[in-house]
């Protein structure tokens, strides 16, 4: 299990993050005075959220590690309830879903004690395969098919890749200076980084659209000018927080924004395939958990395999 010690330059790397979140709300409080006929209500609702879902970060993460699995734990928890409120499921399925439920705690123990080789598969390969094995003992066929991908693509967004996020608290310390607890803070604060200035950029220059189909507000200048300030970021922030050179973080930074785009909207697809806004109310402002996790979905396992193929 976890040993824990607060690091000075993690201190200071969250009293930064703090205060950029404090710059940005000062930025948007001065674009809605200067754009009086612009709608700047998402982008204030989507910083809000941020500020509660960094605040709960950094206070977890400089308190206790274990704190900050079990936090992550209940959030792919919370995810994966929202997700199954949203899509449609058999009567039949309800006795599964106790064991997708407690893949969650599986999962989170398997990081809890640093097993990556019992980590990278358990969901992939072994939910995949008992969890239609367990239908399939229930006698179910109608709708079979459909039942098991939807379920278990629920639980590899909501907790597999999720719980990459919290391997990073798992890594050795001896690697970074600011130990997992800095990767985890570079990581969360990036995507949420990107996903506030690729709404910015495209509100203010936005002309040409990417994917007009799944997502209407999303253009090519609110993505590449997250892109460009994401990259800008990463480099600023990768000494102080991580092990990469220069050239690793820039790519950090295209990573983290690139990827952080298509689980925005690939969450987005799945909204308008239900026919629904927000994925829930549980956030004050903003929706549901889903709505503030779909960016870290993607961020979090690609950021994590690549910090962990170059140093670990």
């Amino acid at each position: 299990m976890f040993e824990w010690e607060v690091k000075p330059t993690l201190l200071w790397a969250s009293a930064g993050v703090v205060l950029l979140l404090i710059i940005s709300t000062v930025i948007i409080a001065f674009l809605t005075h200067r754009y009086p006929k612009k709608n700047f209500s998402e982008l204030r609702a989507r910083l809000r959220s941020w500020w509660w879902m960094a605040g709960i970060f950094i206070l977890a993460m400089l308190i206790d590690k274990v704190i900050s699995l079990f936090l992550f734990g209940f959030l792919s928890f919370l995810a994966l309830k929202e997700y199954l409120s949203l899509i449609p499921t058999r009567r039949a399925d309800r006795r599964v879903l106790f064991w997708a439920y407690l893949a969650i705690l599986l999962q989170y123990y398997w990081v809890g004690i640093a097993w990556y080789g019992v980590f990278i598969i358990f969901i992939p390969v072994y939910m995949f395969l008992f969890l239609p094995i367990r239908m399939i003992l229930i006698g179910e066929t109608e709708g079979f098919l459909k039942a098991a991908g939807t379920l278990h693509w629920g639980l590899m967004t909501t907790v597999f890749c999720l719980s990459h996020a919290a391997y990073l608290l798992a890594l050795p310390d001896e690697v970074n200076p600011t130990g997992g607890a800095g990767l985890l803070l570079f990581l969360v604060f990036l995507t949420e980084f990107n996903d506030v200035l690729q709404y910015i950029w495209g509100k203010l220059l936005g002309q040409h659209k990417i994917i007009p189909k799944v997502s209407p507000n999303k253009t090519w200048e609110g993505f590449l000018g997250g892109l460009v300030t994401t990259t800008f970021m990463a480099v600023l922030l990768a000494p102080w927080l991580t092990p990469l050179n220069l050239w690793q973080s820039g790519f950090a930074g295209i990573l983290i924004a690139t990827a952080g785009f298509f689980g925005d909207v690939s969450i987005s697809a799945i909204k308008r395939d239900l026919g629904i806004k927000d994925s829930g109310n549980l956030l004050p402002g903003h929706g549901g958990i889903l709505d503030r996790v779909d960016s870290l979905t993607y961020t979090a396992p690609l950021f994590f395999h690549f910090i962990y193929y170059l140093h670990y």
